[in-house]
């Protein structure tokens, strides 16, 4: 019998909801964890006895009982707020429950002996925006100036030292932290990559000190690229963000219709994009790139966990989905022959 192919997300990951079909039909039919009912909808129990580890998971009401060592394959997709039975617990014991949650259930996950897209501990530290630019200039990449600090003088500094345009980019989220509050304590909805103009160095900088914010050189755009790693394999995707003036500062407007299409990387950089993803012992990464007018390549950040469905949509020559659905099932097959 070969493994089971193991999916944690959320009910609303529609990712995860095309790719368990495509596994289906090749006979890898996936359990799926969703974390936003999770444990409501789940039972799960670890035993340590005698020195054997052993653990047993399944969906309520009536779901099959999961051997969890016979997991090959893990997708690690997307966190979410767990979910209890009781709809009023205290402050406190939500604090409580979440902490106890995540011990169960980590407890369990980090012990599979499988394949990984990508490992938790991986994904963990290859989420620090700075560290990426530092990584990819020591691994050949060119980036862009860059000074994250709390320091008002600094920025004024750094904008006198690039001589030209510098943006603001959040390092966490555009949104602001704007889906963490409710919607009463909700000041905005987010700000995306924005020119520092001499108004903001004038009215606004003296905010920075409040909390250490990334300031970048604005590099002029020729197009640029979405990279997608999956497992070995790599896709790139051409994105006409300068037809468009919504999209011609910051790519993420989705409402602009701009021109998507498949691209060919040159083979050195094609090799340095695999091995950045795979520096972290990552399996998956969702790389931005800008390639200038003279043709160079600069490397923008890289997202464990990143988006790629829009993109095949947008390229349907770009097969992702099926390529995870394929990555899954081989590093499955290769725990079942081990």
């Amino acid at each position: 019998m070969h493994k089971k192919v193991l999916i944690i997300s959320h009910s609303g990951d529609l990712h995860a909801d095309l790719v368990s079909p495509i596994l289906a039909e090749r006979g890898h039919a996936p359990f799926r964890i969703d974390l936003d009912a999770f444990p409501r909808a789940y039972q799960l129990c670890q035993r340590l006895q005698d020195g054997r580890a052993s653990a047993r998971l399944r969906r309520l009401p009536d779901g099959d009982w999961l051997d969890l060592q016979q997991v090959g394959a893990v997708w690690l997709r997307k966190a979410a707020d767990y979910a209890y039975v009781s709809a009023d617990l205290t402050p406190q014991e939500r604090a409580y429950a979440q902490l106890e949650t995540e011990q169960a259930i980590f407890s369990v996950l980090y012990s599979l002996d499988c394949y990984w897209l990508s490992h938790p501990l991986a994904l963990r530290g290859a989420q620090w925006k700075g560290e990426q630019l530092a990584r990819a200039a020591r691994m050949g990449f060119r980036v862009p100036a860059t000074v994250i600090t709390n320091v008002p003088d600094d920025v004024r500094a750094f904008r006198a030292t690039v001589g030209g345009p510098i943006i603001f980019k959040s390092m966490s989220t555009p949104s602001l932290a704007a889906e963490a509050v409710e919607d009463v304590d909700r000041v905005s909805t987010g700000i995306g990559t924005t020119i520092v103009d001499d108004d903001a160095m004038q009215d606004s900088l003296d905010a920075v000190s409040e909390l250490s914010c990334q300031f970048q050189e604005y590099i002029v755009k020729q197009y640029e690229l979405r990279v997608t790693v999956i497992g070995q394999q790599l896709f790139a995707a051409r994105l006409y963000s300068q037809d468009d003036a919504r999209t011609a500062i910051d790519s993420r407007d989705m409402s602009a219709p701009i021109r998507y299409e498949a691209a060919t990387l040159p083979d050195d950089i094609r090799q340095r994009c695999l091995a950045f993803v795979h520096s972290y012992g990552l399996e998956y990464g969702a790389l931005d790139l800008i390639v200038t007018p003279e043709g160079e390549y600069v490397f923008l950040e890289n997202n464990p966990v990143g988006q790629f469905l829009y993109v095949q949509q947008l390229v349907p020559a770009l097969p992702l989905l099926e390529s995870v659905a394929t990555t899954l099932i081989e590093g499955a097959l290769c725990r079942s022959q081990t």
